[in-house]
């Protein structure tokens, strides 16, 4: 775990402590030379799960000395890095660019012949890049979601609105096999209107790529789709209007840099399979024009995940059923020394299927050659190792199988079983392990995970941290990871933003909490949420609460999944409710001494609304202006309940604030 002033420490499960002869909940963490540190459940915001390279984990000695400086440290790296975004953003905001008319009537219909619906997501996405395009500065936006999740749309939409105005676009991306997805989505979507779309790759022979060259030359190609040979320097536009890049962290330094020459003055939309967490997004968002798909389209059922011994009986069963589907199927098999005798093990097992192999040994035209044919439906079985191409999208592979994966990374499995899924019927991955082999420790809790997280967006939550910080080293470039280790991802994010603020001269408001002290016995009992890990993922729900309505839904599913709470898990939700009432009322601290309690302003008092409270609690009620100011009320605990008091008083002084006194 990551503490705000401690650094990382350890975790060693919860204990229950009696303070005061009340019992409570406390995280036990450890930290370098044996010192424990018991953090309160309720103040679970100033702690962190540690997300970086396990290997590169240093426990830091309590005390907070010893984490400042490496703090500083990285604080340093980041604002290097943040000048030279911000500096690139503000000469971006200063060129001047084309400025795109309002969408056309044709714009409309073309939009209304998706077959889809749109997520909202998508929808929030394509107004943004509009917006941009509209505007008289050039666009650089990054466009982010997993693989399937409408970006291609929002690309489509895009070159539309380009060529509506007599503009011309150019989409690049990172192999041919790509390219020629993207073409055939292109040239499905506008086969009705009088758009010309050709595709450059080293699949057109010399004499296409000549004839290609020239008409983009004279402007009778609208639209050209290719790869790097998009960036030879004999490549010239009439009149280039949107670039939109796929997946630009797989391109060499050399096109990239040719990228940015290209950049000059167009608009520019890059597409990214990378998730970016909300964090990174957040931190750069002062720096970045980003739009994130996080929701997946509406006709996708998630993965059914099955993770077990290997079993020849099961396996060829799953494959007869997606071969007798029409479907595909996706055969991992990681060692390339072995790979021919599994497919002629399958080629036995299903003669009338077309079994193919591909490895990274292969030249890069045979597997293209290999994938053309996947792509067109030719082979049914493809036996591979894990080089399946990342960002391909066949939607008629729906079934998947991986031999050995316990030898493999959480982010590798979620990424394979990503292959699948994509069309609207039900897909399902098989994970398997050897019968002879025990498992270790690591290797059961990543196929238990895998398992688990089988919901969609999963790749956006816990299951898929590595995978996160290796997109946010895509975004941020390579050398910024030995940083994210040292403090861990939330905390680098959370110093990012912080020091964009800074530079760009955007106010950062200082993220704070209140401190309750209130003694009472206020936490989980172990008869009440037996699971460990439920228990403390209900403690970060309820110390999670913002508002009423977060309070109600954290209620009725705590009902839900475990019956009515007892009296403690009911206390723990009233000293959230109350933190989040003190948060609006900027109250910074409450604590109760003898028979009263008081209730510490973390800015100025508000004379008006204590005024009020004087004449609702009469001489219960009390001031105190000096150094630090506070309001007080005396309390009988033998008649009153201490928690409501304290919330009805919240509630009251809130009201008073509101000018129309609601």
């Amino acid at each position: 775990m990551v503490h705000h002033t401690h650094g990382i420490g350890q975790y060693l499960g919860l204990d229950t402590l009696e303070v005061e002869g009340k019992r409570h909940d406390y995280l036990k963490i450890r930290y370098n030379g044996d010192d424990i540190l018991y953090v309160p459940t309720d103040q679970l915001d100033i702690l962190q799960k540690y997300v970086g390279k396990d290997s590169a984990v240093r426990l830091n000695k309590m005390g907070g000395a010893d984490f400042a400086r490496q703090k500083k440290k990285v604080k340093e790296s980041v604002q290097e890095l943040a000048r030279e975004l911000v500096a690139l953003y503000s000469a971006r905001q200063q060129a001047q660019g084309y400025a795109f008319s309002p969408d056309t009537e044709w714009q409309k219909s073309f939009e209304e012949a998706f077959p889809y619906e749109e997520t909202e997501d998508q929808l929030r996405s394509i107004a943004e890049v509009k917006e941009d395009m509209e505007s008289t500065r050039p666009m650089d936006r990054l466009l982010c979601g997993d693989v399937g999740y409408g970006k291609t749309e929002v690309a489509l939409r895009a070159a539309f609105k380009a060529v509506m105005e007599s503009k011309q676009v150019a989409i690049l991306a990172p192999t041919t096999v790509l390219v020629m997805q993207h073409f055939n989505t292109f040239q499905n979507r506008m086969e009705k209107y009088p758009i010309s779309i050709a595709q450059l790759s080293r699949f057109q022979t010399k004499k296409e790529q000549e004839s290609i060259l020239k008409k983009l030359k004279s402007g009778e190609i609208d639209i050209v789709i290719g790869t790097h040979r998009l960036l030879g320097k004999d490549v010239e536009f009439k009149d280039l209007g949107l670039l939109v890049v796929d997946e630009e962290q797989r391109f060499g330094v050399k096109h990239k840099e040719r990228i940015k020459e290209m950049k000059t003055n167009v608009d520019v939309l890059t597409l990214s399979a990378t998730p970016i967490p909300r964090t990174l997004h957040m931190s750069m968002i002062h720096i970045r024009d980003m739009s994130v798909l996080t929701e997946p389209p509406e006709n996708r059922f998630p993965v059914r995940t099955v993770v077990m011994e290997q079993n020849e009986a099961v396996t060829n069963d799953a494959i007869k059923r997606e071969l007798s589907r029409g479907g595909q199927v996706y055969y991992i098999h990681n060692r390339i020394s072995s790979i021919e005798s599994t497919v002629r093990k399958l080629k036995k097992s299903f003669p009338d299927a077309n079994i193919s192999a591909a490895h990274g040994a292969m030249s890069e035209e045979v597997l293209e050659e290999i994938m053309m044919e996947m792509l067109s439906g030719t082979i049914d079985i493809l036996v591979c190792t894990t080089i399946i191409e990342t960002g391909l999208d066949i939607p008629n592979v729906n079934t998947i199988i991986v031999e050995d994966a316990n030898r493999m990374g959480l982010s590798q499995l979620y990424q394979l079983k990503g292959r699948v899924g994509r069309a609207g019927r039900r897909a399902f991955a098989y994970f398997l392990y050897r019968p002879d082999r025990a498992l270790n420790e690591t290797a059961t809790k990543r196929l238990k995970a895998i398992k688990e997280f089988t919901e969609f967006g999963a790749g956006f939550k816990i299951a898929m941290r590595d995978l996160e910080i290796r997109g946010a080293g895509n975004i941020l470039g390579a050398e910024q990871h030995g940083h994210m280790d040292t403090v861990g991802y939330d905390m680098y994010c959370e110093l990012l933003a912080e020091t964009v603020g800074e530079i760009s001269g955007v106010t950062v408001e200082e993220e704070w909490q209140p401190l309750v002290d209130i003694n009472v016995e206020a936490y989980i009992p172990p008869n009440y949420i037996k699971n460990h890990a439920m228990r403390l993922d209900i403690y970060k729900k309820i110390a999670s609460i913002a508002n009423e309505t977060d309070k109600l839904d954290t209620e009725s599913e705590i009902c839900d999944r475990f019956g009515d709470p007892p009296e403690s898990v009911s206390a723990l939700i009233s000293v959230a409710e109350i933190k989040y009432l003190a948060k609006e009322c900027s109250i910074s601290e409450i604590t109760v001494k003898e028979n009263q309690v008081l209730f510490y302003f973390r800015g100025d008092m508000k004379l008006e609304a204590i005024a009020n409270l004087v004449s609702l609690y009469g001489n219960r009620f009390f001031v105190s202006a000096g150094t630090k100011p506070y309001m007080a009320k005396k309390i009988d605990i033998k008649k009153e309940a201490l928690l409501d008091a304290v919330k009805k008083l919240l509630q009251e002084y809130k009201k008073c604030l509101q000018p129309d006194g609601k």
